[in-house]
């Protein structure tokens, strides 16, 4: 095989897996055959298992993409900007995503195989935001930077869960609006309460 740029690297698997994604979201896990594979990501089963060994190595790797990519968000942009893009995804993806939950919950190896290839450099920007958050008073500090962080995870995996299921978007204004009440320190709540209450008096 001639010799390519990190450059030509980095676009052939970008291709791979971005067909793969439109494979799997159209098929399912299971019906992502290696000739399906093959017709969406224009490419021989040869060139796209040299750079993944598997089917399951190719959903891995979206996945863990897919978690990079989201908690990025929430940690560069805020909570808000991770509700509403769960709330614009591609619904079809969102469903074979749910089967990678399945398999992390029954599948020791599967599990395992994630855990070495997740990011936990994220997760501390995410759990740094929060303490940032707790230490400012906009963050209620009266529980643990984990157990929000948990909550929250709860409420954009109910989203990918009821979206994945075929149920329409939930509206991300609303569900933003509650999240952030749910986390804000209790006198923060009851000052946007009473200011609610005069303006719409």
């Amino acid at each position: 095989m001639p010799k390519i740029s990190e450059e030509q690297r980095a676009e052939r698997i970008d291709r791979i897996l971005a067909g793969a994604r439109r494979c799997f979201a159209q098929y399912g896990y299971e019906g992502a055959t290696v000739a399906r594979l093959e017709e969406e990501i224009g490419l021989s089963r040869g060139a796209i298992f040299n750079w993944f060994p598997s089917k399951e190595e190719l959903f891995v790797e979206l996945a863990r993409r897919d978690n990079h990519r989201l908690l990025s968000l929430f940690a560069d942009e805020g909570f808000e900007a991770l509700v509403r893009a769960v709330t614009e995804e591609d619904a079809d993806w969102l469903a074979v995503y749910l089967e990678f939950g399945r398999r992390l919950r029954a599948d020791p190896d599967f599990r395992q195989q994630w855990q070495e290839r997740a990011a936990p450099g994220v997760r501390e920007r995410v759990h740094s935001l929060l303490q940032a958050g707790q230490a400012e008073g906009s963050v209620r500090d009266d529980l643990t930077v984990d157990q929000l962080g948990r909550f929250l995870g709860l409420v954009v995996d109910g989203i990918v869960v009821q979206r994945g299921m075929g149920f329409d978007p939930p509206d991300a204004d609303a569900v933003v609006v509650l999240a952030e009440d749910a986390i804000a320190p209790r006198g923060a709540r009851r000052r946007r309460a009473q200011r609610k209450a005069s303006s719409a008096a």
